[in-house]
């Protein structure tokens, strides 16, 4: 039987891939992005596309609304930015509260908005794309400073959610997808988009209400926090 699968920033990239596969194999997918009007690869292979911002808690809501009684057995947070400050002098207020708000506050944003829905779900999995550049034991390299901090901060946001859902038999990862070949990630990737998130999916289909709180690679292997 298909599940109900979510997926924030599916227009491009890692989020437009999660839309190609899941669809192929049969799944219902439900794709959210700023923009559907202008999202054409996504139109032509998307079943249902929403408009949501995820720093936006009314168009949370008003995505919610409109999903009101609709089961959503797989929430995939994908939507992220990329840091465009660097270094200590290139570092701004702005650049600092953008990166957090849509990496950070913007999956937990979402997760709030759609517990209803995934409450009513069969596998209540809630993934969240972090990095393994928010690892802190692994930094030693420094810069980076607003996408290394908040894909830190959404982790800690993920393992709070897998406490906090527990009793609701609910599992939560927040989980690196690789270096891949995007917009974000640059042409030097090692990974295709393709390659990365079948990865993904290869784990996320075995995970268990064991796993939740974990921060993992695309493999399903455990990053170091």
């Amino acid at each position: 039987m298909a599940n109900t699968w979510f997926i924030t920033g599916a227009n491009r990239g890692l989020g437009l891939e999660f839309v190609r596969q899941l669809t192929a194999r049969g799944e219902t997918v439900i794709a959210a992005c700023r923009d559907p009007e202008s999202a054409g690869e996504l139109k032509k292979i998307s079943p249902r596309t929403l408009a949501l911002t995820v720093t936006d808690e009314a168009s949370c809501a008003a995505c919610a609304r409109l999903l009101h009684g609709t089961a959503i057995d797989v929430l995939v947070n994908n939507a992220g930015v990329s840091s465009t400050t660097n270094t200590l002098a290139a570092v701004t207020l702005e650049s600092m509260l953008d990166a957090f708000g849509v990496n950070s506050v913007g999956p937990l944003l979402v997760t709030k908005a759609l517990l209803p829905n995934l409450r009513a779900g069969k596998l209540k999995r809630i993934v969240t794309i972090s990095s393994q550049l928010g690892s802190i034991a692994n930094n030693s390299g420094g810069s980076t400073y607003a996408y290394r901090a908040s894909k830190a901060a959404v982790n800690q946001i993920n393992r709070s959610l897998s406490h906090e859902l527990k009793p609701e038999g609910f599992t939560c990862i927040a989980m690196h997808p690789g270096w891949v070949k995007t917009d974000m990630g640059g042409p030097n990737a090692p990974l295709t988009p393709p390659q990365s998130v079948a990865s993904m999916l290869g784990a996320i289909d075995k995970f268990t209400a064991a796993d939740s709180g974990r921060f993992v690679n695309n493999d399903g292997t455990d990053l170091p926090w």
